[in-house]
């Protein structure tokens, strides 16, 4: 609206100096049909929408804007009003391959055995994922394809610095410079934090016997800032740990680079590593991957339901390294701790039905019960609103012998909720 308003303002201008000449009348004139002309052809811009206006914007911002813009029109596609119940309150009827077998370990112990029949690696940390991916091992996935969209991948991702995951422990990643800005503003943090607690202590002391009430709050606060600093000596004990070795420094260092050349590598967008934001939207772009046995199954479920019910399929979840596995546990007490858990392999991705009509659902359920049949997958259907899909790497199940040995590293499950 600032352009107009100027226009307008440099117009009035000419038209209280008309009087003084004609010609400056005409000019005046002139300049007001222009503008006329010019507002009313707003609205038709306006119609052309977000891809009328994308037109206007520099290449790469315009191709974000578009992509933004199919992503949310895929969004509302799948959760588009049916006019029927939808997710678990549709009554429909889910085939034997999409429950739980009789022994419930079976079914985590079929996943497992795939990856001791193959032993590949999978990702601890999103330092290995970004190296699969680069090596090809991990194909990354657009937000929204054609046939199907990624909704919610990397929905539990954070703003924190990158992380080198080693025994259960989270090491931070920098380069040199980002490691000394961390000791400083850690070195302050530890001071204000000291400092802080010094004055509440103090303050304590000064109290008279009958302040009690006053007490018991300044030995809370006294006891919230103890945890704080505690924790804050932690995170200091564990970079010197790592980083005051020059061996396992240079280690670290390396981890950061190539991360930050992944960063790089994308052919849409470069990613900050320094910026909190760019990390996070990394880390999710990242999340966004399966292995290449995986992804045909994905593509072949999802083309045969967009080509029947004109949507796309909506897919919650793909790989998970470790330490996402371990950080999800915190939220959702459902997610696995095993050793190698599903989604770690690169192998599993879950659907949701959420949005899905009953006839939607069994058409899907059908699709993936013959999958099962023959063999290329292991599925359920979840409580949660998924089906959890486990494709086989040579779309043959594991020697039963292994299945047998894996059910010890799995644990009974009472019900259908997720267990990866």
């Amino acid at each position: 609206m600032a352009a107009p308003f100027k226009l307008f303002s440099f117009c009035g201008e000419i038209v209280v100096k008309e009087k003084k000449g004609r010609p400056a009348f005409l000019i005046a004139s002139l300049l007001f049909v222009v503008i006329v002309a010019a507002l009313l052809a707003l609205p038709g811009l306006k119609k052309r929408g977000r891809a009328g206006y994308a037109q206007l914007l520099p290449a790469p911002v315009a191709a974000e804007a578009a992509e933004i813009s199919t992503w949310t029109q895929a969004a509302q596609k799948v959760k588009e009003d049916r006019g029927e119940p939808t997710g678990k309150q549709a009554k429909v009827e889910t085939p034997q391959q999409l429950r739980h077998y009789s022994d419930t370990r079976r079914f985590l112990a079929i996943q497992h055995a795939e990856w001791r029949e193959h032993r590949f690696e999978t990702p601890k940390d999103f330092v290995d994922l970004a190296n699969m991916i680069r090596s090809g091992e991990m194909v990354s996935l657009p937000a929204v394809s054609r046939d199907y969209i990624l909704f919610g991948v990397g929905g539990n991702t954070d703003k924190g610095p990158f992380t080198r995951y080693e025994n259960g422990k989270r090491v931070e990643l920098y380069n040199e410079s980002e490691l000394a800005l961390r000791y400083d503003r850690t070195a302050e943090s530890l001071t204000k934090i000291e400092n802080e607690v010094a004055g509440l202590r103090q303050e304590l002391s000064s109290l008279k016997r009958h302040e009690r009430s006053r007490r018991v709050r300044l030995q809370a606060q006294i006891g919230e800032k103890e945890k704080a600093l505690k924790a804050e000596r932690e995170s200091k004990e564990l970079l010197d740990r790592y980083y005051g070795d020059a061996r396992r420094r240079q280690e670290l260092f390396s981890n950061y680079q190539s991360l930050a050349d992944v960063a790089r590598s994308f052919p849409d967008r470069d990613y900050d590593m320094e910026d909190a934001r760019s990390r996070q939207e990394m880390k999710t772009r990242l999340l966004s991957s399966l292995r290449p046995e995986a992804l045909k199954v994905l593509e072949e479920v999802a083309l045969a339901y967009r080509q029947k019910f004109n949507r796309p399929l909506p897919i919650t979840s793909l790989v998970r390294p470790d330490e996402y596995q371990h950080a999800l546990s915190k939220v959702n007490p459902n997610a696995t701790l095993m050793e190698t858990p599903p989604h770690s392999t690169g192998l599993a991705f879950d659907i949701s039905y959420q949005f899905m009509t009953a006839e939607e659902q069994s058409f899907v359920m059908a699709h993936l019960a013959r999958l099962e049949d023959e063999g290329r997958i292991e599925v359920l259907r979840e409580n949660r609103n998924h089906y959890h899909v486990f494709a086989f790497i040579d779309g043959a199940r594991p020697d039963e012998a292994l299945i047998r040995a894996s059910l010890g590293n799995t644990k009974a499950t009472k019900d259908t909720k997720e267990m990866d």
